[in-house]
């Protein structure tokens, strides 16, 4: 996945809550201290009784796993893109209905364009 909208930690997490449940126990937990708790990989090697080192390859090894399956699914690509299309047709949506509010004849159409943005609130959740 290429978005430059996303720094590495909000990619990482998108991937882990859309995949994470493909992951091995060990993988989940390694991934869930890191990413979740913001536990350092010294501390993460502490709690789990292993090297670094294996602590920083399994997170590499699962971070590529992820991107293997969002290479393959997509999943994550579809969501920013919907997300973004929808915060484009809200700000799309606000901007008509401003518009509209000042004109009297049109107060039936602002109060559709109010429904919209009521169904497109729900989409986003």
């Amino acid at each position: 996945m290429k978005d430059p909208e996303l720094d590495n930690l909000a990619k990482e997490s998108l991937l882990y809550d859309f995949y994470g449940g493909l992951l091995t126990d060990k993988q989940r937990e390694v991934m869930e201290l890191y990413h979740e708790e913001n536990y350092s990989i010294v501390e993460i090697a502490g709690e789990l009784g292993v090297s670094k080192q294996a602590v920083h390859d399994n997170l590499r090894k699962t971070e590529r796993i992820l991107s293997d399956y969002e290479d393959k699914l997509g999943l994550v690509s579809k969501f920013v893109t919907r997300s973004n299309a929808l915060r484009t047709v809200r700000a799309d949506v606000e901007s008509l209905r401003d518009e509209l509010a000042g004109n009297d004849g049109m107060k039936n159409l602002a109060a559709k364009i109010d429904e919209i943005e009521t169904l497109l609130k729900g989409m986003e959740e």
